[in-house]
């Protein structure tokens, strides 16, 4: 059995599910466990991808959690909604020299890259980095990520799973900052959004371990508080593979026209059960 998150009277937790697809049951466990983590329960919308996102997963979205019976306190926060902080503190990041302009394509960095790089994107090579040319044409905005860690030195942050860690950002190389089409990214706006919305606990999946230590850098730059994350594990389906929006069969859609209570299913994955078919990822 997965151990989940205890609960605190104290703590401010979220769900900050993507409207790019149906939710599956890991989305259910995150949220059970998010709403059984705190006291106050906040639901943001990511949406700033704004080629993939659609209404009617917004939609999707909200019938899902009430079949879970899982509510949430306020309105929801939407994503895009947020530009003029996003836009600040990527102009924060620009006045401390921390970021450069890049028109690079993924096709540009594998090929920098040579070698296949395996499940892993290639590292950004710093093309870019400290390059002058006509920025006529659309760019990103990338984090100089060795200039970045200089600047705030050695960094921890809390996974109540796994304990203290030490954040290593280096690991992603020069990260997007700003994306050319949203005018900034999931790491800038999740940080940022945490941060406003007084997030103190944040519950989600193992796959998103990773990416907690650009969000603590972004963090530290920013001057902005750090959560106690918890990082549960991740859910396999019949076929032993990680649960995707696409996986047919753990839609919490395909789950409910099944016949399957939602509210008995959101009860026993708050006690570490899973339906028939469904299984704890072992691997960390």
């Amino acid at each position: 059995m997965t151990a989940f998150s205890p609960f605190d009277g104290q703590a401010v937790s979220r769900f900050a599910p993507s409207p790019t697809g149906l939710l599956h049951l890991g989305h259910a466990y995150s949220a059970v466990l998010a709403r059984g983590a705190a006291s106050r329960f906040l639901l943001r919308i990511e949406d700033i991808d704004g080629g993939r996102c659609r209404p009617e997963f917004v939609t999707a979205i909200f019938d899902d959690l009430h079949w879970l019976g899982v509510d949430w306190d306020g309105p929801p926060v939407i994503q895009s909604e947020q530009a003029a902080a996003h836009d600040a503190a990527l102009a924060k990041l620009r006045d401390m020299g921390l970021v450069y302009r890049c028109i690079c394509t993924r096709a540009d960095i594998a090929a920098a890259a040579g070698a296949p790089q395996g499940e892993q994107p290639p590292l950004y090579p710093g093309t870019c980095r400290g390059r002058s040319f006509d920025f006529a044409q659309p760019f990103a905005w990338r984090l100089d990520m060795a200039q970045a860690i200089a600047r705030v030195g050695p960094l921890h942050w809390h996974d109540t799973l796994v304990g203290d860690i030490r954040a290593t950002p280096e690991i992603f190389g020069d990260v997007v900052a700003a994306r050319k089409d949203a005018g900034t990214s999931y790491h800038l706006a999740a940080t940022v959004d945490d941060a406003a919305m007084g997030i103190t606990k944040i519950v989600r999946g193992q796959d998103l371990l990773t990416a907690t230590h650009v969000h603590r850098l972004l963090q530290a730059l920013l001057d902005l508080p750090t959560p106690i994350y918890h990082h549960h594990r991740l859910i396999l389906g019949a076929d032993g593979k990680r649960l995707a929006k696409r996986t047919s069969g753990a839609t919490l859609a395909d789950l409910r026209a099944s016949g399957v209570d939602g509210r008995a299913l959101a009860a026993d994955l708050r006690a570490g059960g899973l339906p028939h078919g469904f299984s704890f990822d072992p691997k960390p």
